[in-house]
């Protein structure tokens, strides 16, 4: 098989259409498709369905991507071992977070990293959903739990707390709750996704109920930063991961005395990685970060 019409084929079984892998790989549709009827003749199989909305893998084609992923995704991790400099940290690393996490404490921090190590970019992918690190769809990822996959080095970074927090000025116009059954009476922010960064971001909306039947919201966003800034604005009661209520003084710790879930965040990164100066680097910048802003 020649390795110029698998990586065409791959690109097509990325992109779904001829048209554009051709643009990622600056080729004209024509000349895209004619390398694909050219594999499969060789192969002798069909690679995909092809139809007017574009194209879907055959199960001779998953087959192939499966394989062909895997070989890239080595190849681009051998590529990344090679060109790193053995003197000091450098070269591009791909980091992928939770979008809350992501935006509203890891990107103010990056100018300091970026400044202390010139030689090194990032390219940040914010995601709630894991990606596959194994597949190099990121180098290295900061999850809000324990890593699932048992071919990744882990390293604990913190314990994130969930705190109940308002805006004072929801507080003088509806009253203190003083008891987590009282929030039966207050109006609620909560996170609305069906991929929430943790489990636990909405444990307000059932804690103190009979059953766990659940307490309704006023509002429900699937954005971190827009639930903190419509507490803050006084709309409602919610939890918030502790490290955004420290960069936002509008925002009231309440219920202190009530224990909250807490979330255990990680750094991992797969085996191949374990001696990057680029991770190192890193991984010590983030634990240094936490130690100091916990």
């Amino acid at each position: 098989m020649d390795w110029d019409k698998l990586r065409i084929f791959h690109a097509v079984a990325e992109a779904g259409s001829f048209t554009h892998a051709g643009d990622v790989l600056n080729l004209s549709q024509s000349a895209v498709s004619r390398q694909i009827s050219a594999l499969e003749e060789a192969l002798q199989v069909p690679l995909f369905h092809r139809h007017a909305r574009g194209l879907i893998l055959t199960e001779q084609g998953e087959a192939m991507n499966r394989t062909v992923r895997e070989v890239f995704a080595k190849l681009a991790m051998t590529e990344a071992l090679l060109t790193e400099s053995k003197e000091k940290a450098a070269g591009r690393l791909k980091v992928t977070t939770t979008t809350g996490f992501g935006g509203t404490w890891l990107t103010p921090r990056l100018p300091a990293f970026l400044e202390a190590h010139p030689d090194i970019t990032i390219t940040l992918i914010l995601e709630d959903g894991d990606l596959d690190l194994g597949m190099r769809e990121a180098d290295v990822a900061i999850r809000m739990h324990p890593p699932r996959q048992p071919d990744l080095v882990q390293r604990h970074l913190a314990d994130i707390h969930l705190p109940v927090c308002a805006a004072q000025s929801y507080l003088d116009r509806s009253g203190t709750p003083n008891t987590i059954e009282e929030l039966d009476n207050h109006r609620l922010v909560l996170f609305g996704s069906y991929h929430p960064p943790s489990p636990d971001i909405n444990w307000i909306a059932s804690a103190g109920r009979p059953n766990g039947s659940k307490r309704l919201s006023t509002l429900e966003v699937n954005n971190l930063a827009a639930m903190a800034d419509a507490i803050e604005a006084g709309l409602g009661i919610g939890t918030l991961p502790h490290y955004m209520l420290n960069d936002r003084p509008g925002l009231k710790k309440i219920l202190t005395g009530v224990k909250s879930p807490v979330i255990e965040a990680y750094f991992v990164y797969p085996e191949e990685l374990r001696t990057s100066k680029r991770v190192a680097v890193f991984r010590d910048f983030l634990l240094s970060e936490m130690a100091a802003r916990s």
